[in-house]
């Protein structure tokens, strides 16, 4: 049975701690994992979900792109689970841009993050995979791949200026 997991609010301690590498991808605990990940960011207006947020400390992240009252410019993408990821820049670019997360609800905040990274992770079926992400879902990728290292990310914004109230946010776009 496929269980919806509450999100793990700022000031959890797995938020702030280093998640632990899969070692088997096929073992039942990791499928439920899985499992309890989708349910519960198919249940958001969120893009992406990292298992530290339903309070388990392994490194598995869904990059889940789609247009949504939260993001409403977001490109469709399928829901992609990402076990054991890694990133490279592929250039030095960042560019700032807001964010949200479902684990600081209420505030948004404009964060760089490199545009444009060559990714790889392991997949469900225990295949390593690599991709090019840009944009905006190179943003998600980035944002969720932060709480596999017990970062969010008010940790890289640049000016407390550059935080801002939801509400404040939903009004200037």
């Amino acid at each position: 049975m496929t269980i919806q997991c509450d999100i793990a609010q700022l000031g959890a301690k797995v938020l702030r701690q280093k998640a632990q590498p899969v070692d088997d991808v096929h073992s039942e605990d990791v499928r439920q994992i899985i499992e309890s990940m989708q349910a519960t960011l198919a249940s958001t207006q969120g893009v992406g979900l990292a298992a530290p947020q339903i309070s388990i400390g392994k490194r598995i992240i869904i990059v889940a792109s789609r247009p949504t009252p939260r993001y409403p410019l977001a490109p469709l993408m399928a829901p992609t689970v990402m076990i054991n990821p890694e990133f490279q820049p592929l250039s030095e670019t960042k560019e700032k841009d807001w964010e949200g997360c479902l684990s600081i609800p209420g505030i948004r905040a404009l964060v760089p993050r490199y545009k444009d990274i060559l990714v790889q992770y392991t997949d469900t079926q225990d295949c390593l995979q690599e991709t090019r992400l840009e944009g905006f879902v190179a943003r998600v990728f980035q944002h969720e791949a932060d709480h596999l290292d017990g970062k969010v990310y008010l940790d890289r914004v640049v000016t407390n200026e550059d935080i801002i109230a939801e509400s404040e946010y939903l009004k200037k776009f």
